[in-house]
């Protein structure tokens, strides 16, 4: 029996990279996209709570592609796919993507794509989002087939440790030039944000949010390191943001309030 994939994004239902990648998941397994029916870039993981969700069957795929469009976030398309569309059937893979632009560092915390593969990992399900690192909504995906399908052959393999997702990065270089594949960790780095102040034709104020990216870490074992040296990187992600390492040091703040 073929596998069952969700396929989702932050992009919107109508770009190039999640066409892109539902032909290549088509060749997998039985596909079924859900994705939003707008640009929902740096959504992060929000959900829709103060209006309802509107979801519309489509034809963008084809006749032999199930698809949906929806109104809301990449995480509400997955759990309105999840629980609503393909309620009662059990989904062997999520995957989200292929994102216009690099979802290294920490820009997996601010990902729409990301929020999908974090969602699809909080519901139990093996998740995997992919990212090319150019944003150009014309951008060329050629080179992105051959490593999405060696991760996903080796996904198929070997599995996935419960409650993680894997945060795919692939450099904007052609096939020959991509080194190969490192499992590596997320850089410290950072955006140092700028507003640019503008005003309306009414004299009305508004910002536009700009600023410069700056990498702070030299590690040679991260993402960022890993793609300007030419390979793709493999992040393992959890939603579980607990800081184990501190919570020894923290254990003095402990304390039993006496009953008076």
């Amino acid at each position: 029996m073929k596998p069952l994939i969700l396929i989702a994004n932050d992009d919107s239902i109508y770009s190039k990279g999640i066409r892109v990648l539902t032909e290549i998941m088509s060749e997998m397994g039985e596909v079924v996209v859900v994705a939003p029916d707008t640009h929902q870039s740096g959504m992060g993981h929000a959900i829709t709570l103060g209006e309802p969700l509107r979801v519309e069957k489509t034809n963008d795929f084809g006749d032999h592609i199930q698809s949906y469009k929806c109104s809301g976030t990449p995480a509400d398309c997955v759990k309105i796919g999840k629980h609503q569309i393909l309620k009662g059937r059990k989904i062997d893979l999520v995957v989200s993507g292929i994102n216009h632009g690099s979802n290294a560092s920490i820009a997996v915390l601010y990902s729409g794509t990301m929020s999908a593969a974090i969602e699809a990992a909080m519901e139990g399900i093996p998740a995997i989002g992919f990212s090319l690192a150019n944003f150009a909504p014309d951008a060329d995906f050629s080179a992105t087939k051959h490593y999405i399908q060696q991760v996903l052959a080796l996904f198929f393999q070997n599995g996935m440790a419960p409650n993680t997702c894997l945060n795919v990065n692939i450099p904007d270089l052609p096939l020959d030039q991509i080194k190969g594949i490192r499992v590596v960790k997320q850089a410290h780095a950072y955006w140092a944000d700028r507003f640019e102040k503008r005003q309306d034709q009414y004299g009305r104020t508004y910002f536009w949010l700009t600023g410069e990216f700056s990498d702070l870490d030299q590690r040679p074992d991260t993402d960022l390191h890993a793609l300007k040296s030419g390979y793709v990187s493999i992040v393992p992600t959890q939603f579980d943001l607990t800081a184990y390492a501190h919570i020894q040091t923290l254990k003095s703040w402990e304390h039993e309030t006496k009953p008076q």
